[in-house]
């Protein structure tokens, strides 16, 4: 069996992160799904090898494994115990069945490089030790499916649950409170179906949250600005002030000054899967200056700058 190059088969080279991984990954899967491809023989296969070779590399120990010893990167263990077995022997000739529990008959002498290494697995394992990684006989999981929801920030505020038609079959999801714009979730099972009696994919879902509000929101905590009125800010007293969960009074201090800010605890949003938890909420106070001025209110003020200065 030819030996396939998984990085050439997601078409990507050696230094890819898990990041390229994974989106190449993606991209081919969609591409060649059988559901998109009836009938198609060439594409099944390219589909299977494709999930194959994510499996591999993207699990970061398999890929190390794969990177050292390519088609044989299964047996790698066996190998590794192998070069033990004849250093310890001093480099004379290896021989028994120490590999899995099998009984005698495998014998190899020289030394262990990696020029003689898939032939001496084909003599101890069979030529099907060679045809592993081929995805004849495999078992591959579903395509994973991406979905979008969007929702208010007001919808988020609390938990609740929502039905999703994904594929043409209804999903009853509970949406945490809390849940960020951009963030994705994932429900396991809910994709495609596998392949050779694999199991089935994953559904993401990514959330696009809709601000409906005054609010603005960063993570579990919430801004606000207030206006206030010159004379309440001179003097101080007492206002009333819209929080997410309804309103509450508040004590203004005299002589507050524009920009002033006041943080009520655990007045903002719910921390994400943290039940009970909320931030805080930031007002900042805008000091909104009197207009139509009568002929009194002038004189007054008039009088008080004199007396300011």
């Amino acid at each position: 069996m030819d030996f396939i190059d998984y990085y050439k088969l997601l078409e990507l080279d050696k230094s890819a992160s898990q990041a390229d991984i994974k989106k190449a990954y993606r991209k081919l899967a969609r591409k060649y799904h059988p559901d998109l491809n009836p009938n198609n023989k060439e594409a099944q296969l390219r589909f299977q090898q494709i999930n194959e070779a994510n499996e591999v590399l993207s699990d970061p120990e398999k890929r190390k494994k794969y990177d050292q010893y390519g088609k044989d990167w299964q047996h790698a263990d066996a190998y590794e115990e192998a070069k033990k077995q004849q250093q310890a022997s001093g480099g004379r000739a290896y021989s028994g069945g120490g590999f899995g529990g099998g009984q005698g008959g495998y014998s190899y002498s020289g030394n262990f490089d990696d020029d003689t290494f898939s032939d001496f697995f084909e003599e101890m394992f069979g030529s099907g030790a060679r045809a592993h990684g081929s995805g004849r006989g495999r078992h591959f999981k579903g395509q994973d499916f991406n979905a979008e929801l969007q929702l208010n920030l007001s919808d988020v505020y609390t938990s609740h649950k929502q039905t999703l038609t994904v594929n043409g079959k209804n999903i009853r999801l509970t949406i945490p409170a809390g849940v960020e714009n951009g963030q994705t979730i994932k429900i396991k099972g809910h994709g495609g179906p596998g392949v050779q009696g694999g199991p089935k994919g994953d559904l993401y879902i990514t959330f696009n949250i809709v601000n409906n509000t005054k609010f603005k929101r960063e993570k579990e905590n919430l801004f606000s600005h207030v206006n206030l009125d010159l004379y309440t800010a001179l003097l101080g007293g007492e206002l009333t002030v819209d929080t997410f969960g309804g309103k509450v009074k508040l004590k203004v201090k005299p002589e507050t000054q524009p920009g002033t800010k006041v943080k009520l605890k655990g007045k903002g949003f719910p921390k994400y899967k943290k039940e009970n938890q909320f931030g805080d909420l930031i007002i900042t106070y805008d000091v909104k200056m009197p207009t139509n001025l009568s002929a009194r209110e002038k004189e007054l003020f008039q009088e008080l700058q004199k007396l300011r200065s």
